[in-house]
């Protein structure tokens, strides 16, 4: 086997309060699914054969110069805003930590590896449509701009588990995850309500020394301070690049929000068919406490829990001021998300503010598509719509955003010369979608139609070239 994985122990040096050793399930049956073979190349691990494969990311040996066991990672979390101090990894574990090419930690995590501590009255376990539907939101997201963690690995377990949602006996899978980090909000949150001062501040110098290093010289309390204000700024630009790509996380429950800003964890997620600012993707939130419109409320919401959980560290007020700038650094950030989607940049005349405006009345009032509606005016790309989308592109408030979008300028319009916008529909991850391309695996084990909508989104992504993710994870800082 050829490769150039370079592990790192960053988490588990952190000592045995912050998660627990486990052993992955013992599968009756294992079947690739699903590999991201560009990942693969970027962490060194292309060289690794189907056995290999199999035994990595399905039986979790231990990965090359890897001694850890797999971790249960401890944290609390506010669900639905009502804290839960018996949560933690309840059906995955840390696997391992590597370098990529350009020094930057990395997480291998699972979904459905197993029963843990933190399991509760829980199998461990995943179905194969939550597997698929993880791909999926990750692969989309990735492709419009949003910084996420990638779907790695699937396979297929043998397992047949019986879930309330779906059809039972439903097929089970594992998936691993990469991304930066899975230390999350609530992992301070937990040693916060256990008064462990000491193991905060080495969450804290934790985090600095593995995500935001350029921290490194500050001292005393200014060092959780000047990391809130680095997870504020990252957490903001999630949030606007949600909203930009009409997505709707579903549960921004504080266990669900991590310190470097990375969107992840994908259950009951949907992409906007229209806008909506009411729009809801979990069947249980039933007061729309994580609608659409309502993100951006809710980030901010968990980035104060994260900062009373400081408070135990650092003076409360000087954690109100950091926190205060979260509407501002919003602002921003949902204006050069929607900027980036439009494949415009900024110009003297031009304003975020009226072109956001002026975007969600006419989409409000039109009920034009949301993804269309981005596609077909990436870049200044001109009317080539269909003819009924064309002609929804009339009226009064039509014609306030296109004075609010003629004020910019296009961003690299030679990328409208790429094969995706010689289309005449843009890929869209609806449920209907996402349910369309799972119906034939269900029925007929025929995977077609999803390696499919795959290459379709690959498409996109070359398309767009948005950036984020596009050679490395992590977008250029923001505050």
């Amino acid at each position: 086997m050829a490769f150039d994985f370079r592990p790192d122990r960053a988490f588990p040096a952190l000592g045995a309060e912050f998660a627990d050793p486990v052993d992955p399930a013992d599968f009756s049956h294992i079947q690739e699914r699903f590999w991201n073979a560009r990942w693969a190349r970027e962490i060194g691990l292309d060289g690794l054969g189907r056995d290999e494969k199999i035994e990595h990311f399905a039986r979790f040996a231990p990965l090359p110069g890897w001694t850890d066991p797999p971790l249960a990672m401890r944290y609390h979390g506010h669900q639905f805003r009502q804290y839960n101090p018996q949560i933690g990894d309840g059906r995955g574990f840390l696997y391992a930590q590597m370098r990529d090419p350009a020094g930057r930690l990395l997480d291998f995590g699972t979904k459905g590896s197993g029963q843990t501590p933190w399991s509760r009255s829980g199998d461990g376990r995943l179905t194969l449509k939550g597997a698929v539907r993880e791909i999926l939101a990750a692969q989309m997201l990735e492709a419009l701009g949003v910084y996420t963690s990638k779907a790695f690995a699937v396979f297929e377990t043998g397992d047949k588990l019986h879930r309330h949602d779906e059809p039972s006996p439903a097929r089970g899978a594992v998936l691993t995850r990469l991304q930066h980090s899975h230390v999350r909000f609530g992992t301070f949150q937990r040693q916060a309500y256990e008064q462990n001062t000491g193991n905060l501040t080495a969450l804290v110098d934790h985090c600095i020394a593995a995500y935001y290093p350029a921290l490194d010289d500050r001292k005393g309390e200014e060092r959780p301070l000047a990391l809130l204000n680095e997870i504020l700024a990252q957490s903001a630009r999630l949030a606007g690049e949600w909203m930009a790509a009409g997505f709707v996380h579903g549960v921004l429950n504080t266990d669900n929000l991590n310190v470097t800003g990375e969107s992840f964890d994908y259950g009951p997620w949907r992409f906007l068919p229209y806008f909506e600012p009411g729009f809801t993707a979990a069947y249980f939130d039933e007061h729309g406490l994580y609608a659409f419109a309502r993100q951006p409320e809710a980030v901010f919401w968990a980035l104060q829990q994260l900062g009373a959980a400081l408070s135990l560290i650092v003076p409360g007020e000087k954690l109100v001021e950091v926190l205060n700038t979260f509407p501002e650094r919003y602002r921003t950030s949902v204006g050069t998300a929607f900027t980036r989607r439009l494949g415009i940049r900024h110009t003297e005349g031009g304003s975020h503010d009226d072109l956001i405006r002026s975007a969600l009345t006419f989409l409000k009032d039109s009920r034009a598509p949301w993804e269309a509606f981005f596609f077909d005016h990436f870049a200044q790309r001109g009317m080539e719509a269909p003819d009924d989308r064309r002609a929804l592109y009339a009226g009064e408030t039509y014609d306030a955003f296109r004075t609010a979008f003629d004020a910019f300028e296009a961003e690299r319009p030679e990328r409208l010369e790429h094969p995706y916008f010689r289309r005449s529909d843009p890929v869209h991850m609806t449920i209907e979608q996402m349910e369309a391309s799972f119906a034939p695996i269900h029925e007929r084990d025929d995977w077609s139609a999803f390696h499919t909508l795959l290459g379709d989104i690959a498409e996109a992504r070359a398309g767009y070239d948005l950036g984020a993710g596009r050679t490395g994870f992590l977008p250029e800082e923001t505050g």
